[in-house]
């Protein structure tokens, strides 16, 4: 069974972070990604410590906080 997405970058994956919401690919957590952008770091350094993520994974997961709130 495929994991469900939650837009063309995210996922939820019972087998990949306890099923948190992650980047597909990458096993980060969007909650580690919002938490360090919160904390004041740039794109380009959370880019440069995972470098599996991809720009554009990163701005989803801004506009889905973003939507949410």
């Amino acid at each position: 069974m495929k994991p469900p997405g939650v837009g063309e970058y995210l996922v939820v994956d019972s087998r990949i972070c306890h099923g948190r919401l992650t980047v597909k690919g990458a096993r980060v957590p969007v909650e580690t990604i919002l938490n360090r952008l919160a904390k004041g770091r740039t794109v380009d350094e959370l880019l440069a410590s995972w470098p599996e993520l991809a720009r554009e994974a990163i701005d989803e997961v801004v506009l889905l906080a973003r939507e949410a709130l």
